[in-house]
């Protein structure tokens, strides 16, 4: 295979389809090389606002995402203090025409679903099930990409590299083995219940974020709105990397209970039985994002606490940019390729940066307890839902 034009991308997560069809939609011939033999739901429910809806739609997956996504009502900040809602930000139709896209909440397994298809339905890509990167090398016409098949080692020619491959990056740990994920000292839990076993009252089409002391839980439908997708975050000391370890519900039950939080809150946790947990690491802001003509995206460069809900919106977001600079670029030249994925380290590493510093924050802000959570909880009554929601425009507002 000839170097020109084309680029491959390691890990078929999120970040890496999405950066294949928009390097496929800049004249790009992509290879995806994923290790899993098939592509699997990891995660359940993920919040999509428009800084990320807007790239997928102009991807052209809206007819794919439509049926599956849903466009909350509201976001309900919800005291687990007094078990009273604070305040509603309001969402829905009037926010989607202010930002001219969505807030979706989906199922993680619908959207990988939609950019699986949109991806086989794209020539110019092609999705490498099985097949992992192993070692990658420079030379004068770009860069030999070492791949492997079981026991078969393969190289091959590429124009450029992008790790795409998640907080454990084989390609970062190439480049920048010094760099390793950090425990966070939180263990995020989820799990799903199906909408018909909540009462009426808990099944409108909003978000809640119920913030409680030194823990957190959040709840929203998702498929359809034919099921909750439920997360709850707490201290713990497991950390063992992975992010569908099989959890004992009892001990979240018991954590909520034995912390006093309110009756509809541990109603939710009850009802789901089949909890996952995961361990929150994050990599440094600000790391090393590029070197000759490799890069990094998503989690693999900025892996960053979900306080935010912008995890999966950061790495669609770098899709987008690193597409348009290397396009951009006309990819002329080794050199060319170089100054475009050091362009767009540039134009990604400060928001990114402000964006994993905003969630350590709401993060805090969740957890307090005490006269500080007294005082949060008046400070948003005070502010009132404009102001709330308007704090988070600098996030949704962004455009390419």
């Amino acid at each position: 295979m000839a170097a020109s034009r084309t680029i491959f991308v390691a890990g078929a997560g999120i970040g890496g389809l999405t950066a294949s069809l928009a390097l496929a939609a800049q004249g790009f011939r992509v290879v995806v090389l994923e290790k899993a033999e098939r592509l699997e739901e990891v995660g359940a429910g993920l919040q999509l606002s428009p800084n990320a809806s807007r790239v997928l739609i102009d991807l052209g997956l809206q007819p794919r995402l439509e049926a599956r996504a849903v466009i909350p009502e509201a976001i309900s900040l919800m005291s687990a203090r007094t078990g009273a809602e604070i305040t509603r930000l309001p969402l829905g139709e009037a926010a989607t025409s202010r930002a001219g896209a969505p807030y979706w909440v989906v199922h993680r397994a619908d959207l990988q679903a939609a950019l699986q298809a949109e991806v086989n339905d794209t020539p110019d890509i092609d999705l490498r099930l099985g097949c992992q990167f192993e070692d990658v090398a420079p030379h004068a016409r770009g860069l030999t990409v070492v791949q492997r098949r079981g026991s078969s080692r393969q190289p091959e020619l590429a124009l450029a590299l992008v790790g795409a491959d998640g907080i454990w990056s084989a390609v970062r740990n190439h480049l920048f083995p010094q760099v390793q994920p950090r425990f966070s000292g939180l263990i995020a839990w989820r799990g799903t219940l199906d909408i018909r076993q909540l009462p009426r009252g808990y099944t409108s089409r909003r978000v809640q974020l119920w913030m409680g002391a030194n823990a957190h839980l959040v709840a929203y439908p998702i498929s359809g709105g034919r099921q909750i997708n439920l997360v709850a975050v707490v201290p713990g000391t497991w950390n063992s990397p992975g992010w569908s370890t099989p959890a004992d519900a009892s001990e979240l039950k018991n954590a909520f209970a034995e912390a006093g939080w309110p009756g509809p809150a541990r109603m939710m946790i009850g009802a789901a039985d089949d909890w996952k947990k995961w361990a929150l690491f994050t990599l440094p802001d600000g790391g090393q994002w590029t070197q000759g003509a490799i890069t990094l995206l998503g989690d693999a460069v900025h892996a960053m606490l979900p306080f935010a809900a912008q995890g999966a919106a950061m790495a669609i977001e770098d899709a987008a940019v690193l597409a348009k600079c290397l396009g951009d670029s006309g990819a002329e030249s080794a050199g060319s390729i170089t100054a475009a994925l050091k362009q767009y380290a540039r134009q990604r590493r400060a928001r990114v940066a402000r964006v994993q510093r905003t969630a350590r924050q709401q993060g805090r802000i969740y957890h307090l307890w005490g006269p500080a959570a007294l005082a949060r909880d008046l400070a948003i009554k005070a502010m009132g839902p404009g102001q709330v929601l308007a704090r988070q425009r600098w996030i949704y507002d962004w455009r390419l």
